[in-house]
């Protein structure tokens, strides 16, 4: 029973400083286009985090949740030894910590993905052999690195180029956003409820059919828009001849959207990244439970809960070092480029955490930014911000891998369980 309580407070104290983690790094840079485009303050993006971040982590985080806890690792040969998974469990989550607080200290915006899937492969390889390590589910996850931001990228291209087309570049631009931003509204409305609706509610029990889920994706889409619409209506009409003044009421119109977009990122962020936080903590705890590994028991709910809470602890307390970023130094973002990244990056976000691939939403959203800036030119792009942010990508992996193998022989000399 001593074993049992020390080593489940060890591991709910380490799940809690890598989900402090992710706040930290990732949420910032999910918030970040919100506080560039002046969208959103930190305090409010704060708000925003807390509630969406927190809500997508305890709806829609089991899916993910279940690739990291027992999809990397081979549960056939790991089962023959649960306490070295245990100790090597408890290594990946103090190893991307320690990652993530080294990289936000010095405000790199860094892949909390690359980290946790990096630590759980080193101290697999060196507490099991590579045999235990499952790579066709790792060659998934890595192709999903290479695919998830182009894909981001190519959705924001399409997108920003489609606001331009129907709206900004017209005489009229006001009136036009007032016509088409509703339907932009009803899109991120339906992409969100729907992928929540048939992956997420299950971790609470309600499980719809395609078609429920599909017309209340729909319902909520509408009602998305409605709101949007009501606020849209209470921006005022400038003079007609002033092009100027229409265009910075067209991006109020953007401001309200990119509201909505803000709160999409962050449930889909914390639908995806709980994961990394949460799946190794729900593999520590099963193994203390039951003496084995039990890769199909479900992510008990306080655990959801604790990595949901220690995400927005991160972003409140230590998020500012990497805001900036995203928001501010890659291009420059208005509310109608902003909504273009964010929309698209949720997009591409919630459909991979539906599919259980554990993505890496810095790399999306910094994709979706990028295609934002290409639509309006590569002179439109901070090069130097971008070959160092995806240097600071190539260094993560590795530096988790290595930082778990440390922390694997120290937890080796803990007492058996």
């Amino acid at each position: 029973m001593e074993f049992f309580i020390v080593y489940s407070l060890l591991a709910a104290a380490l799940g809690l400083f890598m989900a402090w983690g992710i706040g930290a790094n990732d949420v910032a840079n999910a918030m970040g286009t919100s506080i560039g485009s002046k969208v959103l303050s930190l305090r409010q993006a704060i708000i925003v985090a807390a509630i969406f971040e927190f809500l997508g982590a305890v709806l829609a985080g089991g899916q993910v949740t279940e690739t990291i806890r027992s999809g990397i690792i081979d549960t056939p040969v790991a089962a023959v030894a649960p306490e070295l998974l245990l100790r090597g469990m408890l290594a990946a989550l103090a190893a991307a910590g320690t990652w993530l607080l080294i990289a936000t200290s010095r405000g790199w915006p860094v892949s909390t993905t690359h980290a946790i899937v990096g630590a759980i492969i080193g101290f697999a390889v060196v507490g099991m052999g590579a045999g235990a390590v499952h790579w066709p589910v790792v060659g998934a996850i890595a192709a999903s690195w290479v695919v998830s931001p182009i894909l981001g990228g190519l959705i924001a291209f399409l997108l920003f180029t489609s606001v331009r087309g129907l709206i900004l570049n017209k005489p009229d631009p006001l009136h036009r956003a007032r016509l088409i931003v509703p339907f932009y509204m009803f899109l991120g409305g339906f992409v969100v409820a729907l992928m929540t609706l048939l992956k997420g509610l299950k971790n609470i029990g309600l499980d719809l059919t395609a078609a429920q889920a599909l017309l209340l994706a729909l319902a909520a889409g509408l009602v998305v828009s409605m709101i949007g619409i009501f606020f849209i209506r209470r921006i005022p009409d400038p003079p007609d001849h002033d092009h100027e003044q229409q265009h910075r009421q067209v991006e109020k119109v953007f401001a309200v959207l990119m509201v909505l977009t803000a709160c999409a990122i962050a449930f889909a962020h914390g639908s995806n990244d709980v994961a990394n936080a949460v799946g190794p903590l729900a593999a520590i705890i099963s193994i203390i439970e039951n003496g084995k590994v039990t890769p199909n028991s479900n992510v008990p709910l306080w655990i959801l809960l604790l990595g949901g809470i220690g995400i927005v602890i991160g972003l409140a307390t230590y998020g500012r070092h990497v805001i900036a970023t995203i928001g501010k130094r890659i291009t420059h973002l208005t509310p109608s480029r902003g909504f273009a990244a964010e929309l698209a990056a949720a997009s591409t976000v919630v459909l991979a955490s539906g599919g259980g691939l554990p993505v890496s939403t810095t790399q999306i959203l910094v994709g979706a930014v990028l295609g934002v800036g290409f639509a309006r030119g590569i002179a439109a792009i901070n090069l130097n911000v971008v070959r160092s942010i995806f240097l600071s990508w190539a260094i993560t992996l590795p530096a988790g891998a290595a930082l778990a193998t440390v922390y694997f022989y120290l937890f080796r000399l803990l007492p058996g369980v």
